[in-house]
């Protein structure tokens, strides 16, 4: 019996698939030592039982993903296509509003004195899109598969994500790879989990022995439940905070519709940027005014407190609504190139990028954030910073300068890179 469930049902799911993590998080020490995420923990544990339920034959359970009702697309939809109901994806109205977080939380300042760690983590993005292409295409020969598919299982789905994959995917169509969005979207997928999963534990085992954050502070106790993200606790101290909230909630609404029309400007420019590009300049925009201006009514406490309510909720729809059975079925050539590119980004993040960033605490969060982006996304970088944090103690540099880079400027290198690979194997 096939189930194919309404997609508001994932939407409903979201905050009992937090609740399970977080329950599996604080009976289980060892995911929160190693600082796995708690909605990828939940996502992933309900993907799992998923994949039982439909294993088993009792039913083959199918989540819809898509919804055209015009109340929940408005704001990331311009009023052109909004009028002809489009459907877009239930979670990204949550993605663009988190991107906007990004951009009004970063000041400008932080950015400013990033200095050496914001090119260390630019340059270090760019050549891991070309390592991972390089390694890609290699592989992809050797298999006896289509060179073009090592692009795809390397930098265009990894360092780029669902967005640049969709964005490029009629392009390596053009260039002859068939299915190209559907490899793509596949790929990502699986970078989305690895990354989800492998860059806590990595920041951890470089960490090792490193008790003290960047402030000198007392290390955190390890197996302190305290470390483990708690939903309703963020819910409840945005409440606690009353019309400081709203009037940022309603800030961020607004940028999130006027990054709208950005997208759809650079989108008619011919950029192959995602989707929450146009809110997260708009973001940028409106922090950078602010400063200026010498505000203070921005409050970055206020800002972060909304982000940590927008990512798990966006994370738990996306996560919960995988398909591993897909993910188990990807072809073999496919799937090895993606393993390799992933044990190879983990060993350039270790061996290459922790030495340039000085193996303290802020680089240990940083290089979870560039194997978070690098394999899988922005969100899961965050989320993996976010655990790392929680547990040993503030990272501001990392926290400021992560998100930016890999929603941001790793968009503008990475492109180039497909670019040209493209270019050399058509």
């Amino acid at each position: 019996m096939l189930l194919t469930p309404s997609p508001w049902f994932l939407l409903l799911l979201a905050v009992p698939v937090l609740l399970l993590g977080e329950v599996v998080a604080r009976r289980v020490p060892l995911l929160a030592r190693y600082n796995l995420p708690v909605p990828v923990v939940g996502g992933l544990l309900f993907s799992v039982l998923l994949l039982a339920l439909n294993l088993s034959g009792l039913a083959v359970v199918s989540f819809a993903t898509k919804v055209s009702a015009g109340g929940w697309t408005w704001l990331v939809t311009t009023e052109v296509e909004w009028a002809a109901r489009p459907l877009k994806n239930l979670n990204l109205p949550l993605l663009v509003a988190f991107f906007t977080c990004v951009g009004l939380g970063a000041p400008v300042r932080i950015l400013r004195t990033g200095g050496r760690a914001l090119a260390v983590l630019l340059v270090a993005g760019t050549v891991l899109a070309a390592l991972q292409n390089t390694v890609g295409v290699a592989l992809a020969i050797a298999l006896g598969a289509p060179p073009l598919l090592g692009v795809v299982c390397g930098a265009l789905t990894l360092v780029g994500g669902h967005g640049t994959a969709l964005g490029f995917a009629p392009r390596f169509e053009q260039a002859g790879l068939a299915s190209a969005a559907t490899i793509g979207a596949s790929a990502a997928t699986f970078g989305l989990v690895a990354g989800g999963v492998l860059a806590g534990p990595l920041a951890e085992w470089l960490l090792r022995g490193r008790g003290k954050n960047v402030s000198g502070a007392a290390p955190v106790p390890l197996e302190t439940s305290a470390s483990v993200a708690s939903f309703f606790s963020d819910v409840r101290a945005l409440v606690g905070l009353g019309r400081t909230a709203v009037g940022h909630a309603v800030l961020i609404a607004v940028c999130v519709k006027a990054g709208t029309w950005v997208s759809f400007g650079l989108d008619r420019a011919g950029a192959s940027l995602p989707a929450y590009m146009g809110a997260l300049l708009v973001g940028f925009a409106v922090r950078a005014a602010h400063d200026a201006a010498g505000g203070t009514w921005l409050r970055g406490e206020v800002i972060a407190r909304l982000a940590a309510v927008l990512l798990p909720l966006f994370l738990a729809v996306t996560l919960a609504a995988l398909n591993l059975a897909e993910l188990a079925s990807v072809a073999g050539p496919m799937l090895v190139i993606l393993v390799v590119n992933t044990l190879v980004s983990l060993a350039f993040a270790a061996w290459v990028v922790w030495p340039l960033l000085g193996r303290d605490h802020e680089a240990g969060v940083m290089v979870a954030g560039l194997v978070g982006f690098g394999v899988g996304s922005t969100a899961t970088a965050v989320a993996a910073m976010d655990a790392i944090t929680r547990r040993r103690g503030p990272a501001p540099r990392a926290v400021a300068l992560v998100p930016p880079t890999g929603g941001f400027f790793i968009d503008f290198t990475n492109a180039p890179v497909i670019s040209a690979f493209i270019n050399l194997l058509r």
